[in-house]
C-alpha cells in the first residue's frame, strides 16, 4: 500500500475534487467518520459544514486540509467493509482516529485506491503537528497495515504495473462537461507520466483510455491553424461524443504544449531502452512459434501493451509500445529495426496476408518498382549455393525478365557472366 500525504490551507478544494467525482458516479463515499449526524451522509453541503467549522476554530493555523490517498497494487480488491477499517486503522496509527473524517472510494484509474478528506484542527481548537508525519507516523503505520491484512508492500508496488484503465463511456451522457471532466483526469495523469516523442506516440497511450488526440484532416482549418481537439473513441475505436478544445483545459494541453515534452522525452526514455528490448526479446524467444497476437498478449503481463497500426485492408505496418512500468513510449522501429512490425514477424517466421510471391513475380515488380537491390533479399537468400548454381531453368527465366545490365546488378553472385578480362598487347 502506498499513502500519499497532501496538506493546504484550503478544505474546499480537496472536498469538492472528491465529491464531484461522487457525482460522475467515478467514486463513492465509505464514510462519515466521527460526525455528529447521520444527516452527513446524505447532504454534502452538510459535510462541508462541520469540517469547516472545525477548521475555523483555530484562525491562526493557516495549513488545516489534509489530503490522504491510499493506494492498493492492481488486482487488490476488497470489500466496502475492509477498506474501511484499513483507512480506519490507519488515521489511528497517523493520531487522527478522533478527527471528522471523510473517505472516498475511487474507481477511475488502473489501481484501486481511497482518498481521505479531514482537517489537522481539533475539537479544542489544538492543531496536529503535521512536520514530518509521513517519515515519523504514517511509514511505519503503513508497513504495520500491510502485515496485518497481508497487503502488497509498497516497495513493490511502485515497481508495479498501473496499466491504464479505459474511460468508462456508460458515465458520460455525450455532453461537453461530462466530456471534458474525463478527458482531463486521463490527460493530467498521461501528460505529466508518460515519455512519448511523437503524437502518435501519445495517442498510443491515450487509446488504453478510449481517448485520441486528434488535429483532423490536412486540409481543415484545425490542422493549418496547428489545433488541437480531444475525442472519446467507443469499442471499435470511432470518435464519439463532444471534441473537446485542448486550450479549453486549465493545464497546458495544446499541440506546442505536448510538442515542446518531445526532447526531453527523448533523452530522458533512452534510460530504459535495453530493458524494453530485453523483455520483447524475452517474449519472441519463448513463444517462438506462436502468432504476433499471442505473444503481445505475454507482453502484456509484463506492462508493455503493443499497439498494432493498420491500414485499410488490415495490413499491419507498423507496431508501437507502451512500457507502463517505466512510462515511455517507443515506436517500434526507434528500437531498432528487429522490433519493428516486419521484423517481429520474421523473427517469429511469419508472414501477412497476400504476402507470398515467387521468384519471379518479385523480381519483376522489384525492377519496375524499386531502386534499392537489397529489396530482393527476402527471396534469394534462402536458396543456398548448390541451388543456385544448378537451376539453370530458373536462371534462364530470369534473364528473361531483366535486361542485361540488371542481370548483373541483381543476379546473385555465382549467376553472374563473369566478364573477360581484355589482354594488353605489349608494344615492342
Amino acid at each position: 500500500m502506498v499513502a500519499i500525504i497532501k496538506t493546504s490551507s484550503s478544505l474546499r478544494r480537496p472536498f469538492h475534487y472528491n465529491e464531484n467525482k461522487v457525482e460522475q458516479g467515478a467514486a463513492e463515499l465509505l464514510s462519515t467518520a466521527n460526525y455528529p449526524s447521520q444527516n452527513a451522509e446524505q447532504s454534502a453541503d452538510l459535510r462541508l459544514k462541520y469540517l469547516m467549522k472545525l477548521a475555523q476554530l483555530n484562525s491562526r493555523t493557516a495549513v488545516n486540509a489534509v489530503h490522504i490517498s491510499l493506494n492498493f497494487a492492481p488486482g487488490e480488491v476488497f470489500e466496502n467493509k475492509k477498506l474501511q477499517l484499513i483507512s480506519k486503522k490507519y488515521m489511528k496509527g497517523i493520531g487522527f482516529e478522533n478527527q471528522r473524517y471523510l473517505v472516498y472510494k475511487h474507481n477511475d484509474a488502473g489501481h484501486p485506491h481511497l482518498h481521505i478528506v479531514t482537517t489537522n484542527i481539533e475539537l479544542d481548537g489544538k492543531r496536529i503537528p503535521l512536520h514530518n508525519i509521513g517519515k515519523l507516523k504514517s511509514e511505519p503505520t503503513r508497513k504495520a497495515l500491510e502485515n496485518l491484512f497481508g497487503l502488497v508492500p509498497a516497495e513493490s508496488q511502485k515497481q508495479g504495473l498501473f496499466i491504464a484503465k479505459p474511460v468508462s463511456i456508460s458515465r458520460l451522457d455525450y455532453g461537453k462537461s461530462e466530456t471534458k471532466r474525463a478527458i482531463g483526469n486521463v490527460l493530467q495523469h498521461v501528460l505529466k507520466s508518460y515519455k512519448f516523442t511523437t503524437l502518435p506516440e501519445l495517442n498510443a497511450v491515450l487509446k488504453g483510455y478510449r481517448i485520441v488526440a486528434d488535429r483532423g484532416t490536412e486540409e481543415s482549418r484545425i490542422f493549418k491553424n496547428r489545433g488541437l481537439v480531444y475525442r472519446v473513441l467507443d469499442g471499435e475505436e470511432n470518435k464519439i461524443g463532444v471534441p473537446i478544445k485542448a486550450s479549453s483545459f486549465h493545464f497546458r494541453a495544446t499541440l506546442n504544449a505536448i510538442e515542446s515534452k518531445f526532447e526531453s522525452n527523448k533523452v530522458e526514455r533512452k534510460k530504459h531502452i535495453n530493458s524494453i528490448r530485453s523483455a520483447i526479446d524475452l517474449a519472441v524467444l519463448k513463444m517462438s512459434k506462436s502468432s504476433l497476437d499471442e505473444v503481445i498478449k505475454s507482453m502484456e503481463k509484463q506492462g508493455i501493451v503493443t499497439v498494432k497500426r493498420e491500414n485499410n485492408e488490415g495490413r499491419l505496418y507498423g507496431v508501437t509500445f507502451v512500457d507502463h512500468r517505466t512510462k515511455c513510449v517507443y515506436n517500434g522501429s526507434a528500437l531498432g529495426k528487429k522490433y519493428s512490425a516486419n521484423g517481429l514477424l520474421d523473427r517469429l517466421g511469419l508472414t501477412q496476408k497476400n504476402d507470398t510471391v515467387t521468384p519471379a513475380a518479385y523480381i519483376k515488380c522489384t525492377s519496375q518498382t524499386h531502386e534499392s537491390p537489397t529489396d530482393l533479399r527476402p527471396i534469394l537468400p534462402v536458396m543456398d549455393k548448390e541451388t543456385r548454381s544448378s537451376n539453370s531453368s530458373l536462371r534462364a527465366m530470369l534473364e528473361t525478365v531483366i535486361t542485361p545490365e540488371e542481370t548483373y546488378s541483381y543476379l546473385p553472385f555465382e549467376w553472374r557472366k563473369k566478364k573477360r578480362k581484355k589482354r594488353k598487347t605489349q608494344t615492342k
